[in-house]
């Protein structure tokens, strides 16, 4: 077995070299900003998965960015306890939500359904507002208090979920990232896909300990983005279906990385007919092309291939998925040769205190493809050895483009788990 990914000297290059930002050009100062909260390359690291999961949706609608800003700004104002800015906030939402809401619902595929989700938005308001305004009448620390905060907390994430449903309403009909025909004989992701992992410790016993609380499993449920990565997704989501990650073991685990992938015996990854631009791996592996969507290319244009972004000359610039939320995925792949990955990937483990803004080299040298959504704290005890005991795919199934064929089936998901824990 041979773990690729990056050697010790580019980990310490990760974290340590600066990396220039280049300028974007953009019609709207609200589009600017999506673009410094989606990459990093502004004042703050954006480390929100769902949040950098909606900056990543191919949709130009501004006002549903300026929405997008103030419904996540909420979020962090409750949990600091700021409670009048997050009062005005909620407020500042119900704003916007009327004043733009014709030109949100323009930009949808069916009007009617954006219009019942700003109806539901706007029924979470008055009680966010009414929590809020308890929690302010309350003594701090007082269990009146934590009640009130929580739930304000429920209610913003009631919008958030509302917010990703109004989003994703706006992308356009039968829209997919343009993919060089080169790449026809590979899986493409053509959209998104949940994809649940049931991770079991190798002992009899052994338990996941996340914060003193103990786990006799962990699971973790991970969005793949086919927007942004549709060969890397569509490559990921098919080796899921197939189970060919079910009972793999952890094969990396060492504070930078989670990784896994590289299956018993000679070969490094997943042996399969291979692309005819790509070509084989020595022991017959199905190699993929290095794949990065910039973020000044999206949604127009494909994504780079083959190339890492200084080979391109473009370093420096923002990737549309960075790596920047802990549990962020990558590809894996020899150092030195862009088209060496097949099947081996890793869970980031990110720390935005060694990461600045703008300093973070994974970033168009490796496609991030997408995130975990939950139990990305289970990957703080995760350890080489620990059996992957299920894999499936529980949402988009029918979003996978195999090769030769329009889309997979729109049928239930496939799910292959193990029957036993061992």
């Amino acid at each position: 077995m041979a773990t690729l990914f990056v050697t010790s000297s580019l980990m310490g290059l990760t974290w340590a070299s600066p990396a220039i930002v280049a300028p974007f050009q953009h019609d709207s100062p609200a589009i600017v900003r999506a673009v410094e909260k989606a990459s990093g390359s502004g004042s703050r690291v954006n480390k929100d998965a769902e949040s950098l999961l909606r900056y990543g949706l191919p949709i130009k609608n501004k006002e549903v960015r300026q929405l997008q800003t103030t419904i996540e700004t909420i979020q962090n104002d409750v949990q600091s306890k700021r409670k009048l800015a997050a009062m005005d906030d909620v407020k500042k939402t119900r704003s916007q939500m009327t004043k733009n809401n014709k030109a949100m619902i323009a930009a949808c595929r069916n009007p009617a359904d954006c219009t019942q989700i700003l109806k539901d938005m706007d029924e979470v308001i008055d009680p966010l507002v009414q929590n809020i305004q308890t929690s302010m009448d309350t003594f701090n620390g007082s269990e009146q208090e934590r009640s009130a905060i929580d739930k304000a907390y429920a209610g913003q994430q009631k919008l958030a979920i509302s917010l990703t449903a109004l989003q994703e309403a706006m992308v356009p009909e039968n829209y997919s990232t343009p993919v060089p025909k080169e790449y026809d004989d590979l899986p493409q992701l053509q959209g998104r896909a949940t994809v649940e992992f049931t991770i079991s410790k190798p002992e009899k016993g052994q338990v996941f300990d996340i914060n003193g609380v103990n786990f006799d499993t962990a699971k973790m449920i991970m969005i793949i983005d086919g927007y942004a990565a549709p060969v890397t997704s569509g490559n990921f989501v098919e080796l899921v279906q197939k189970g060919f990650y079910t009972n793999m073991k952890i094969q990396r685990s060492d504070g930078f990385v989670v990784q896994t992938g590289d299956p018993d015996g000679p070969a490094v990854g997943y042996v399969a007919p291979p692309n005819k631009s790509v070509g084989a791996g020595k022991q017959g592996e199905r190699l993929i092309p290095l794949e990065l969507m910039l973020t000044k290319d999206y949604p127009s244009k494909p994504p780079l291939y083959e190339v890492t972004m200084d080979e391109e000359g473009r370093g420096g610039e923002a990737t549309v998925l960075p790596f920047s939320s802990y549990g962020a995925m990558g590809w894996a792949r020899e150092e030195y040769s862009p088209n060496t990955g097949s099947s081996q990937f890793f869970w980031l483990l990110f720390d935005s205190d060694l990461t600045p803004a703008g300093k973070n080299l994974l970033d168009g040298n490796y496609p991030c493809f997408g995130y975990v959504v939950k139990g990305a704290d289970f990957l703080n005890d995760m350890k080489e050895g620990d059996i992957i005991t299920s894999a499936k795919v529980t949402k988009g199934a029918e979003n996978l483009k195999l090769p030769g064929k329009a889309k997979a089936p729109a049928a239930e998901a496939v799910a292959v788990a193990s029957e036993e824990a061992t």
